[in-house]
């Protein structure tokens, strides 16, 4: 792994600890979900560019059900 996929896994990881700790109080399943993936998934990529655009349509999800655009 290049230092770069650790600091992108990091980065997505601490947003997914985050959306669960949001989830676990607002008790709304899509943050625990999305927040679990964000946790998990730069284990099974190696590609720094793959990593970030996961990352950012998973970030996404929960902020765009919030404000109605799915």
């Amino acid at each position: 792994m290049t230092m770069m996929t650790i600091v992108f896994g990091i980065l997505f990881g601490a947003v997914g600890g985050v959306y669960i700790a949001l989830g676990r109080k607002t008790y709304d399943p899509t943050y625990l979900v999305t927040g679990a993936a964000l946790i998990f998934y730069p284990y099974f990529f190696s590609n720094a560019f793959v990593i970030v655009i996961i990352g950012a349509i998973l970030t996404a999800i929960p902020i765009g059900r919030a404000k109605g655009w799915f």
